[in-house]
């Protein structure tokens, strides 16, 4: 016998935006498609069908990622008439308006040229190619200052705009092509990254590849047509009081410094080696890190109960901490999924999909004030840091990949039991260094199962399988659906085949659950299995093969997440390791080693690339490693800037890194091939014509580093934890390199150079 009537579907989970009952609805972009042109047609549509609503329902956008699209894009575009207007005013003082209205044309249509070729190879405008972008501002302007620069030189020496145009930009071409490519050959090793870190910025390498191609192709094609074109003609002593001035301090100082500095090439070297060493000595005041925080004003708060923990038991956790999200005037949003993750809103989150004992909170801030939300984060944490009956994690939203978290121990060994003391000994000591947050051991709180014990032998007897016991539990438990039912309108229902209850599940209805025999008798099932509880781990995860337990942590803003791991692991290696029970650090370590190791393979490859490339121009081993030793320079100013403004070397320092290496190459390459010319066509000695070749040199070097370096200052600056490092990193390398190679480059040259071919 039983009773037939529709009923609601159990809730799975719930969800609530601004303490509101919601349902949510997400919208993803299809690839090849504009987020922005998307977000308007969705906000008309949106507004059209906010008309036909009721009026005691809205719709309420909890998050939008085309505004974080169109801030990036604003700055970005900021930053570009900011490079061309300081790019502008040095190349004016140093050129002449006509050469500054050349390169400036050369910058915006090298920017957009790119941008067509990143669309072509299938990426849109996001933040890692933005971030490309912003990099390429600083080099693209290079090789037309080198052409521009070196046309005008030849103008000034007696030559027509048009002869100076083709003759100037000959003696360059094949120095700038090179060099250029060495630019390109340092981006490689970031294309080539395979694993999660390479999917993330690969857009980066891209649009700075394209970019660089088109700034190339642009110097050697319209720089100097224009410049036949519009270039004033004037000698020498015609020239700006800017260009006379620096032409009189060049020949005057730089020129008698550098030629009594050369009388003596080996103290110039051991001074340069001294001053290497000694920054080198600071790496290890300097910390290493991974992604830096994505400094949005937003953030997570993850809400975990026991496991076993119901619906209603968690959604009176996430209402107490609604309320108390409700009390702050500066949040906008809260959006909140009790029984489940909310919807991803970012590469590096992700959350569980179903979950009665997991509720997640997406908080918004109205301004993006990061001082606020630092000191709200750190507040919130301190605030439920003790809840009864549940751990409540805020976390911050990080760039970058995926991790788990910033601090992970992985327990490997066979028995669960093991595993989970030696699990409690490692959360202990998370919990006592200082810096560390949101300690999580999965092991910490084992589950309680309810097990079912079949006595097979009587269940035999009475003709009862084992399999029909547990179609009947989980029909009286759970229930389960036996068809589908279509009404007249055409609307679908599940069959659902269970108790008669009208409540929780409780231990005295299993004695009215009856199993079917194959004499068609009903039998308790009592009588034929045994109920009781039994302990059980929470979770069982594997890592290589192996079964393991995990400890996580967060760390708290001020500390630098590698030294709280070291920390960690000195204590670890006190503890007693049972044999057959290792531990490995994973988390942030892991990851970072994953991406530095294959960035550094990559590298090694693309170096040897670059010094192939540098034997063939130059017919000789040793003048390539003239050409490298820049790199040495420059790594120099990077770590001071880096330790004097307080960042640590992240991975996106990294990139900075990488993309100076090809900047400083570029320098040396044409200072070096400048002095084989001097020295093969024009008959000088190796000293007369280095001295002669850095002092023609000097004027680009210092207007590419000039107009690089102040159109990295505003990134600096404004760009927080994202742009602030990379463009650190190139403005001290520039400086250190651009002043050191000037005189430790001709050093090297006096000293390896013999004979050119």
């Amino acid at each position: 016998m039983a009773a037939v009537r529709l009923a609601d579907q159990e809730n799975e989970y719930l969800a609530r935006v601004n303490g509101r009952r919601a349902v949510f609805l997400t919208v993803n972009q299809k690839e090849g498609t504009n987020i922005l042109s998307v977000m308007e047609e969705i906000k008309k549509g949106v507004s059209d069908f906010s008309r036909k609503l009721p009026p005691a329902m809205k719709l309420y956008c909890a998050f939008d990622q085309s505004q974080g699209v169109r801030y990036r894009l604003s700055n970005f575009f900021w930053n570009l008439f900011e490079v061309l207007v300081l790019v502008g005013l040095i190349i004016l003082l140093g050129e002449g308006v006509w050469a500054a209205g050349i390169v400036m044309t050369v910058i915006p249509l090298s920017i957009f040229i790119g941008i067509a070729l990143i669309y072509l190879c299938g990426y849109g405008l996001e933040q890692m190619s933005i971030t490309g972008l912003v990099i390429a501002l600083g080099m693209i302007v290079d090789d037309a200052i080198v052409v521009t620069q070196n046309i005008s030189r030849f103008i000034r020496n007696g030559h027509d705009r048009i002869s100076a145009s083709i003759e100037g930009t000959a003696k360059i071409a094949w120095p700038i092509v090179s060099s250029t490519l060495t630019t390109v050959f340092a981006f490689l090793p970031l294309v080539m990254m395979q694993d999660e870190t390479g999917e993330y910025i690969r857009s980066m390498p891209l649009i700075v590849i394209c970019t660089m191609m088109v700034s190339l192709l642009l110097a050697l094609t319209l720089t100097p047509f224009l410049s036949s074109r519009f270039l004033p003609m004037r000698e020498k002593e015609k020239s700006g009081r800017f260009q006379r001035g620096m032409d009189n301090w060049i020949e005057k100082r730089f020129g008698r410094f550098l030629f009594k500095a050369l009388q003596r090439p080996k103290r110039v070297l051991l001074i340069a080696v001294g001053i290497l060493v000694c920054s080198l000595g600071l790496i290890p005041f300097l910390g290493v890190s991974y992604f830096p925080k994505a400094e949005k004003p937003q953030f997570m708060i993850n809400i975990n109960l026991p496991q076993g923990s119901n619906l209603d038991k968690t959604d009176r956790v996430a209402r107490d901490v609604e309320n108390i999200l409700e009390e702050i005037k500066e949040i906008r949003t809260y959006a909140s999924k009790v029984g489940r993750g909310n919807p991803q809103i970012h590469f590096s989150i992700q959350s569980p999909e179903y979950d009665l004992s997991f509720a997640q909170i997406f908080v918004e801030l109205k301004k993006n004030d990061l001082r606020f939300m630092s000191s709200l984060i750190h507040g919130s944490r301190e605030r439920f840091s003790n809840y009864p009956g549940a751990k409540i994690e805020v976390k911050e939203i990080e760039l970058g990949p995926p991790v788990p978290a910033p601090i992970e121990i992985k327990l490997l060994g066979e028995k669960t039991r093991i595993l989970t003391d030696l699990a409690a000994k490692a959360e202990k000591i998370f919990v006592s260094i200082p810096g560390t947050v949101s300690v999580k051991n999965p092991q910490a709180e084992p589950a309680t199962d309810l097990a079912i014990l079949i006595n097979r032998d009587k269940a035999g007897m009475l003709g009862i399988s084992p399999a029909g016991i547990n179609t009947a539990i989980r029909a009286c438990v759970a229930g389960i659906s036996i068809s589908r039912f279509r009404s007249e309108e055409g609307k679908e229902y599940s069959i659902m085949v269970r108790l008669p209850v009208d409540r929780a599940f409780s231990m005295a209805d299993f004695d009215r659950i009856m199993v079917p025999a194959q004499s068609g008798a009903a039998i308790p099932l009592k009588q034929v299995a045994q109920i009781e509880f039994a302990a059980s781990a929470k979770e069982i995860s594997h890592c290589n093969f192996e079964r393991s337990a995990s400890i996580t942590a967060d760390v708290l803003p001020g500390y630098n997440v590698e030294a709280v791991t070291k920390a960690i692991v000195h204590k670890l290696e006190k503890l007693y390791w049972p044999v057959g029970y290792p531990y490995h650090v994973a988390g942030e370590r892991e990851s970072r080693e994953d991406s530095f190791g294959g960035m550094g393979k990559a590298s090694l490859f693309v170096l040897l690339a670059i010094f192939a490339l540098l034997v063939l121009q130059f017919k000789s081993i040793s003048q390539p490693l003239i050409v490298f030793a820049a790199i040495p320079l420059a790594v120099v100013g990077s770590i001071l800037a880096l330790l004097i403004f307080g960042y640590t070397f992240s991975f996106v320092a990294f990139i900075g890194l990488t993309t100076l290496f090809g900047i400083v190459i570029k320098c040396s390459i044409i200072l070096v091939d400048y002095s084989n010319h001097l020295v093969k066509n024009e008959g000088m000695n190796i000293h007369e014509a280095v001295v002669e070749s850095a002092k023609t040199r000097f004027v680009p070097i210092f207007l590419t580093t000039a107009t690089t370096v102040l159109g990295l200052i505003p990134l600096a600056l404004q760009g927080g934890t994202l742009f602030a490092p990379i463009s650190l990193v190139m403005i001290g390398g520039l400086l250190t390199s651009s002043v050191l190679s000037l005189v430790v480059v001709p050093a090297l040259y006096k000293i390896f150079t013999k004979k050119i071919s």
